[in-house]
């Protein structure tokens, strides 16, 4: 059986400012690299065969954390990277409606398509059944691109809940299926 871990990386100083990050890259802030160190302390407990990361610099920082305690080596894939906001990224919902009014979600700002999102993360998880089937792997990505990708593997099961910072969802492959047995779980920020 092959099991992955689909981690959300720690806080940002945009988390904060509710700013779309898309791909843009920004660093974790000193609460982020706390949420880093417990997930990882969490992490190092378990078996692990590999450990997978987004390219942008806060899930790479999360993953250096991570990668310190289970011991691997970080191998960055650009799949990982989050859902390309386009013009949207570094503004708040309140300069939105005031640059392009309420209904600034029709229009074509140069948002990358969740579809696209999707097929990057389905081809992302094939390659990782073909090269390391029935292991562990960490995947150290972004928010969208975490919940979009559930939603397609166990769509019975993913609903439309914001993935939280430093988050742990587990999948794993059985019988020729994805399930997700956990889901955007942070009790180990508690």
């Amino acid at each position: 059986m092959t099991k992955v871990a689909l981690i959300r990386h720690g806080s940002t100083p945009w988390n904060k400012e509710k700013r779309a990050q898309g791909t843009s890259d920004i660093r974790l802030d000193e609460e982020g690299k706390g949420e880093a160190i417990k997930l990882a302390e969490r992490l190092k407990n378990g078996t692990w065969d590999v450990l997978y990361s987004s390219p942008l610099l806060r899930a790479k920082q999360t993953a250096e954390f991570i990668s310190e305690k289970v011991g691997l080596d970080i191998l960055f894939d650009s799949r990982l990277k989050e859902a390309g906001g386009g013009q949207i990224e570094g503004t708040t919902e309140i300069e939105r409606k005031e640059r392009w009014g309420n209904d600034w979600r029709t229009l074509d700002l140069g948002m990358e398509k969740p579809e696209k999102v999707v097929a990057r993360g389905i081809g992302f998880m094939s390659e990782v059944l073909d090269k390391h089937e029935n292991q562990s792997i960490i995947v150290v990505s972004h928010g969208a691109w975490i919940s979009h990708l559930l939603r397609e593997l166990d769509e019975d099961n993913i609903g439309e809940e914001h993935m939280k910072n430093a988050s742990f969802s587990e999948v794993f492959f059985r019988e020729g299926k994805w399930f997700c047995d956990r889901f955007n779980c942070t009790l180990h920020l508690e």
